[in-house]
């Protein structure tokens, strides 16, 4: 049964649609009101504040914390800076992805780290007769992602912290409404964001303080709760993945063909072969000397292809309002070549998207491949293009905002 986060009271309120899903064990909304159209157009052009609380998060200290992170993740710790963040993938001992997510360098030894996935197991056990700290912190923080164009101003007038000086991917401390809070310029919109990490203390619920503040400041920018609908279409258009979705953590992978390396997602510059060792780095520099057999591309489908393949059953197609999380297959001609792993109409670019696994030889952009479509329930094909991605990338997302 899932439980309610640090913003339920003001998030149910809000949720006109009653319309939730469950996330790690915690209501999550998947839209406020019936469509999802306000909440994504708040993150594209004014700001959004969405609910990232059932997150993991993990809290790693010690003297050895840094050799800890360093020996579970293919980036090398030690070329970030205290203040940053960094996204980064962990692999098992065949150089296969775990899971991925960010993590803050607070201190010299002391890291915040977030995770799709439970990791508090793996990361223990790898942190054996090592003089370290691994505590899950993820019910003791609460998080907010407010994510748009508007949200440095908002922010700027809100926040008792250094916002104007915030860099991409990087941390700063400060308070909201009197709230001691830590503020990353980091976000899963492809857009500019931050995300707002909030440490809940003595039982009290100091966390509804700050997204009153943010509400209420908020509405000269045009501020909206979004829910999860809004950031999956979002997501696609940043071309950024998600774990069950867009690929298998190798721990719960059933056959060889569900276990992916970084090389096949897109993750090539996060694996640092120059570093220390660290887990699956011999598979991986066979993975990077001999290849992979597929790779992660964009795909851009043929609208008015799709148009005539509708008007053949007298049918007008509708452009799907919602990311579809079901793999679909792709091909060449005749040939099964990958699969589409989520769909999604991207309102911003007007075109139907997709992220897409697919082999090698066919992942150069301008190739053009096939993708499954049903209509009427018959399987028909129509024309995909592989793209580079991400299909959205404004400079706002890493520019200093004015």
């Amino acid at each position: 049964m899932p439980i309610g986060t640090a913003f339920h009271e003001r998030t149910f309120a809000l949720c006109q649609s009653l319309n939730y899903r469950e996330w790690s064990g915690y209501y999550t909304v998947s839209v406020y009101e019936v469509h999802h159209e306000h909440e994504y157009n708040a993150i594209r052009n004014a700001c959004a504040l969405i609910d990232i609380s059932p997150l993991y998060k993990y809290l790693i200290t010690g003297k050895d914390a840094t050799k800890l992170v360093n020996r579970i993740i293919t980036r090398d710790i030690n070329k970030v800076a205290v203040g940053q963040v960094i996204y980064a993938c962990w692999c098992d001992e065949d150089g296969k992805v775990i899971d991925d997510g960010t993590i803050t360098r607070l201190e010299e030894n002391k890291y915040r780290w977030t995770a799709a996935d439970p990791s508090l197991r793996w990361f223990r056990q790898n942190g054996l007769n090592m003089d370290v700290e691994i505590e899950d912190i993820s019910e003791q923080t609460a998080a907010l992602a407010l994510q748009g164009p508007t949200s440095a101003k908002l922010l700027k007038t809100v926040a008792e912290a250094d916002i104007a000086n915030l860099k991409y991917f990087r941390k700063t401390s400060g308070k909201i409404a009197g709230v001691p809070v830590d503020i990353s310029r980091t976000g899963y919109t492809g857009d500019l964001g931050y995300e707002i990490w909030i440490p809940l203390q003595n039982g009290g619920n100091e966390a509804v303080k700050v997204w009153d503040a943010l509400m209420e400041k908020g509405k000269q920018f045009d501020i909206h709760a979004a829910g999860m609908l809004a950031l999956d279409v979002s997501r696609v258009e940043a071309g950024l993945l998600l774990i069950e979705v867009d690929y298998i953590s190798s721990k719960k992978a059933l056959i060889p063909s569900q276990k992916y390396s970084p090389y096949e997602l897109g993750f090539g510059k996060m694996v640092h072969l120059d570093k220390e060792n660290f887990i699956g780095k011999r598979a991986l520099a066979r993975d990077n000397k001999q290849g992979v057999a597929r790779q992660l591309v964009g795909l851009e489908v043929d609208w008015v292809e799709v148009e005539e393949q509708f008007d053949k059953f007298g049918l007008s197609p509708a452009a799907p309002s919602q990311a579809s999380r079901v793999a679909v297959p792709v091909y060449s001609g005749d040939t099964n070549v990958g699969r589409a792993t989520t769909t999604a109409f991207s309102p911003l670019l007007k075109k139907l998207i997709a992220l897409a696994s697919v082999s090698s030889e066919y992942a150069k952009p301008g190739t053009k491949l096939q993708m499954e479509l049903t209509i009427e329930a018959q399987r028909m094909k129509t024309t995909a293009t592989v793209v580079p991605l991400p299909f959205f990338n404004p400079k706002r997302k890493t520019a200093v905002p004015v």
